[in-house]
């Protein structure tokens, strides 16, 4: 009974607990996160891995590894999922046209097959966010709501009307006008660049609908009370009127004094 008592009260005991139920709450965090991701209805089959594989190795490896595991040029791709290649390669991000503080949007160098078989390839390496369904891309969610998640949420980088807006060493957030439905809800799930990520225990797919609806509304209403300024609001308006009332001055005061002359 001695000799059992000293094996329960052993130290590496309470080890192996805590370990456990670290394990089993990881597990069951896990496993309820990817029962709340939206997924994508898109099935891809092998032939689309190892065409994308291919095509990943002939244009990516050089930065990202042969098994896209990174390198000093490039993060790892393992685990990012298709929408962060969706998103980067559709967008024409990547390939990176040159190094610097951020990729740029340019125009896409693959098309949209090629791009599906390389977000396949991706997808293989680890799980991560997929491509999302239609049925969450399409901007006929609520509006209203959709402008307050923003406002509370994206509006400190990307300005209250998605005009964008300047971050630090030479980094910026871009405007989201023109930026395709499915794009946006890519980059709130994947967080590019310097972007947080939304998964959909901070935003729900619905949620993320409805921001993609507000963006769409003053995507299409435009501006009504004529040059945006930037979607500055006070501050460049009263700047445009303090250096153009200033011109009118100095040309007035000119003008005032060749004719007095």
């Amino acid at each position: 009974m001695k000799a059992l008592s000293q094996r329960r009260r052993h130290p590496l005991a309470a080890v192996a607990l805590l370990l456990l139920g670290l394990i089993v709450t990881g597990g069951i965090y896990a496993a309820a996160s990817g029962a709340n991701e939206a997924q994508a209805a898109t099935t891809y089959t092998a032939d689309d891995v190892q065409q994308g594989e291919k095509l990943f190795i002939a244009n990516c490896a050089t930065c990202h590894g042969m098994e896209a595991s990174g390198t000093e040029n490039g993060p790892s791709l393992v685990g990012v999922g298709a929408a962060s290649v969706d998103f980067q390669v559709g967008t024409g991000r990547m390939p990176m046209a040159m190094q610097g503080p951020q990729a740029q949007q340019k125009p896409q160098q693959f098309n949209e097959e090629q791009t599906a078989q390389m977000a396949a390839y991706v997808a293989s390496l680890g799980a991560g966010p997929s491509v999302p369904e239609e049925e969450y891309i399409e901007a006929n969610g609520d509006a209203a709501a959709g402008g307050e998640l923003f406002r509370v949420n994206c509006a400190m980088c990307h300005n209250a009307a998605g005009a964008g807006g300047a971050l630090t060493r030479g980094k910026f957030a871009p405007a989201l006008e023109g930026v395709s439905e499915k794009h946006i809800y890519e980059a709130m799930v994947t967080g590019p660049q310097n972007m947080p990520v939304f998964s959909d225990a901070n935003l729900s797919p619905e949620e993320k609908q409805d921001i993609i609806t507000f963006l769409k509304n003053i995507e299409a209403n435009g501006s009504p009370g004529g040059a945006e300024l930037g979607s500055l609001g006070p501050v460049s308006e009263g700047l445009f009127i303090w250096t153009a009332g200033l011109g009118l001055i100095i040309a007035f005061t000119i003008w005032l004094t060749s004719r007095s002359s």
